[in-house]
């Protein structure tokens, strides 16, 4: 059985393709009897495209006693062949396969994800043993064993800091879109990416224990608990073939006909019932790819049309993932907030930190003037910069920075910055001279569409939820001018997963949308991931069922409303094809029609239900 097996899946969509062009070349002729031929050149299409179908029957009864559609088209090709009813015979046969390859086209797979999050794991790590340096493989770390990582470098494995200031980029893990300042006693996560300093840290968690390796283990977890869905054709075969058998014994009983009963056995052969569901969704793959988004499993729009929740990660998906200035505040009289900003542009200029090149950056997108030029420039690790700019000692960076010159708050400009704070910015403070200047406050920016487009998910009856590793008042902040009503923040990979299965546990379907390594698990644990393909990762993209092509999050509520729209013409193709083959048995039973009637009425059949799906190609809600 395993050879038959691996001749059957020999050459794949492309032999398929092949054998249907010739099949139906072989039956046009057979239908007009253009080419004298030796044979019936309808035996061409039954040997190509029936011998799989009788085999594929022969393997599903043997192995598992499992009745699917092609129990009931083997039945009635066998029967049609000993009758002498050929062309009705591979014509069945031929409608069958193109059934069958627009579902295997819909439900090719393409995964990766697994292999790359492993590549993100560092092979090499650097171990002081009696305070000579040493490269290890990552795999040899132990726990206490004492490493050192240097700027730019991935964090082997999770552990606590010992000496050293820096900043960590830990997108991979949180998803939190700001750097996070570390010192001496701070924890450090595998995967995540040291920016500047160099520290020394003592291994904690190794090998399988690390972060980066528990999402791994989680990734393929939500992977194998995600249920597929049963095609129609097949959830309702056993009782077709049943009553289909029943019938025609009972007219060859009644009759004594045993033409009428190989016709009912034709028109039983659920060719219309197969091609309802993948026409539809071949035609709403080509709008969704039309609209930016490219389906990556077959039954992802099927999943996704009963969706009832979508959550959102907020940092890249509802947002553009990168910092911005928000507000400037001078606290000094004879220095304006635009002067302020200028000199702590011109202090950033050199910085490699993502915050100092964002405040650099927007001082020329919104002051429309060239930085002004610093000298002395000097980067503090963990603590922010130091430059002359414009003859004027200048510092930018954190509260504990200016404390270390000496230079203390007031208490009302420190209620100042904690408001900011509060809304979820990060806030930079300034000193010119030997005193506080003031503050710049960043923030991550929301996308301009965002708000209509969430307005837009609630008018399509599905509610949204933030989901967000970022601080609960950053998260409370833009859920808030969003018309988010439910907000979970401080999640971790694990978190979010969590929540998805206890939505899903109460039987709510749930579609997660987001960007990130970090969300790549609970992309896959979701009833339906979206992931964005422009600014996501790799990661997240392959543990996704969709991906939203150029991150137009606007999209979406259209994509939502296919689905549904594609399940109405599934339901409509559905009970076409029934009742079509009902009229059908009932002709057959009185004799009307022939095998030959039989197989152009499926043809007919087939061929509305094609054209009906075909509509979704250009659908679009006024």
């Amino acid at each position: 059985m395993e050879k038959l097996k691996e001749l059957l899946e020999w050459g794949g969509s492309k032999r398929d393709m092949v054998f249907l062009g010739v099949s139906a070349v072989f039956l046009f002729i057979s239908l007009f009897d253009l080419v004298p031929l030796p044979f019936d050149a309808a035996w061409v299409p039954i040997l190509l495209c029936g011998i799989p179908i009788i085999l594929e029957a022969v393997i599903g009864l043997v192995t598992e006693f499992d009745i699917k559609a092609d129990v009931l088209v083997s039945i009635a090709l066998i029967a049609s062949i000993i009758i002498g009813e050929h062309f009705a015979a591979g014509e069945v046969a031929f409608i069958m396969q193109l059934g069958a390859l627009l579902e295997d086209l819909t439900v090719e797979k393409a995964r990766a994800g697994i292999e790359k999050l492993v590549h993100l794991t560092p092979r090499t790590a650097r171990r002081l043993v009696l305070n000579k340096e040493e490269t290890v493989p990552a795999e040899q770390i132990r726990v206490g064993d004492i490493l050192r990582v240097l700027p730019g470098e991935t964090i082997p494995v999770d552990g606590v800091i010992l000496s050293g200031q820096t900043s960590v980029n830990q997108a991979v893990m949180t998803g939190e879109s700001l750097p996070v300042d570390k010192s001496q006693g701070d924890e450090v996560l595998s995967g995540s990416v040291n920016q500047f300093g160099s520290f020394d840290m003592k291994a904690v968690k190794v090998g399988e224990d690390s972060s980066i390796q528990r999402m791994i283990r989680l990734v393929q977890s939500a992977d194998a608990g995600k249920a597929k869905i049963v095609g129609i054709a097949d959830s309702w075969a056993t009782w077709i073939v049943v009553i289909a058998v029943v019938s025609a014994a009972l007219t060859w009983f009644v009759t004594g006909e045993i033409l009428r009963a190989v016709t009912i056995l034709v028109v039983f052969c659920p060719c219309a019932l197969v091609l309802a569901t993948p026409t539809a969704i071949m035609a709403a793959i080509g709008n969704a790819t039309r609209h930016g988004f490219l389906v990556r499993e077959g039954d992802a729009l099927e999943r996704l049309a009963s969706v009832k929740k979508v959550t959102f990660d907020k940092t890249g998906t509802l947002t553009y993932g990168t910092p911005a200035v928000s507000h400037v505040q001078s606290f000094l009289k004879e220095l304006s907030d635009e002067e302020l900003y200028g000199f702590a542009a011109g202090a950033e200029a050199r910085s490699e930190h993502p915050l100092g090149k964002a405040v650099a950056r927007c001082y020329r997108e919104t002051i429309n003037k060239e930085v002004p030029e610093a000298s002395s420039f000097e980067m503090l690790p963990g603590r922010g910069v130091s430059a002359c700019v414009a003859g004027k000692e200048v510092m930018v960076g954190s509260q504990e920075l200016l404390l270390t010159k000496g230079i203390c708050l007031k208490e009302e400009e420190e209620e100042n910055g904690e408001k900011y704070l509060k809304e979820g910015c990060t806030v930079v403070y300034v000193s010119v001279g030997e005193e506080a200047a003031g503050f710049l406050a960043l923030s991550d920016t929301l996308r301009q569409e965002a708000v209509s487009m969430i307005d837009q998910v609630k008018m399509a009856g599905v509610l949204p939820v933030l989901l967000t590793g970022d601080h609960e008042n950053a998260a409370n902040q833009i859920a808030a001018r969003l018309h988010i009503d439910e907000v979970h923040a401080e999640c971790l990979p694990e978190d979010k997963m969590k929540w998805i299965q206890s939505y899903e546990q109460g039987k709510e379907n749930v579609c997660m949308i987001g960007d990130g390594v970090n969300d790549a698990p609970a992309l896959k644990k979701a009833y339906v991931g979206i992931a964005m393909g422009g600014i996501g990762s790799d990661i997240a993209v392959d543990a996704a069922d969709i991906a939203l092509v150029n991150d137009d999050i606007k999209e979406i509520p259209h994509l939502l409303r296919l689905s549904k729209r594609m399940m109405k013409t599934i339901k409509c193709n559905l009970a076409f094809s029934m009742t079509l083959n009902f009229i059908a048995i009932l002709l057959a039973m009185t004799g009307v029609l022939n095998p030959v009637f039989g197989a152009l009425v499926h043809n007919a059949g087939s061929i509305l239900v094609i054209i009906n799906s075909a509509f979704l190609l250009k659908w679009k809600e006024k």
